[in-house]
């Protein structure tokens, strides 16, 4: 299923890039040259699939993809405009970075920078836990949206 948020109605973004600060990881926006290591990591911690919607989000000027950064080593990263216009991910935290309110910095930097290009909402396409986005950013479940846009997905079960 797909839910809907609304941008101009987002928690703001300051105190929560503070507290990543705070611990000393970076959440910003990745650069051109580290494409190569950004689809590395997206492959070896989660799906292909992620990894093509990543590489589209480079495409992207500026680019879409943002990253958590520590000691120069990748924490996670968070995407939107990748597989359609509008939508937010594919996003993800590796394992022993999870509980640091990582993925939610890396979701109000997108769903900020999203506001700043123009858009008035963000779909979040595709959603896996539904409470984590309805409590961050006021997140509503999209009615009717499943099967959403990726049905039909070469590789995917049916």
């Amino acid at each position: 299923m797909d839910m809907l948020v609304k941008l101009y109605t987002l928690p703001p973004l300051e105190p929560v890039l503070a507290h990543q600060r705070q611990q000393g990881i970076l959440v910003r926006r990745a650069l051109a040259p580290e494409k190569h290591h950004v689809l590395s990591w997206v492959k070896s911690h989660f799906d292909e699939n992620w990894v093509s919607e990543t590489d589209a989000a480079f495409a992207r000027l500026p680019v879409s993809c943002f990253i958590a950064v520590l000691n120069h080593e990748m924490l996670g990263f968070a995407c939107y405009d990748a597989t359609a216009k509008g939508f937010f991910g594919p996003t993800g935290v590796g394992e022993a970075a999870r509980g640091h309110g990582t993925g939610k910095a890396l979701l109000l930097a997108c769903l900020h920078d999203m506001r700043a290009q123009g858009y008035g909402y963000a779909i979040i396409g595709g959603v896996g836990p539904v409470a984590f986005y309805e409590k961050a950013v006021g997140a509503v479940v999209i009615p009717d949206s499943t099967p959403s846009i990726y049905e039909g997905l070469l590789g995917a079960e049916s």
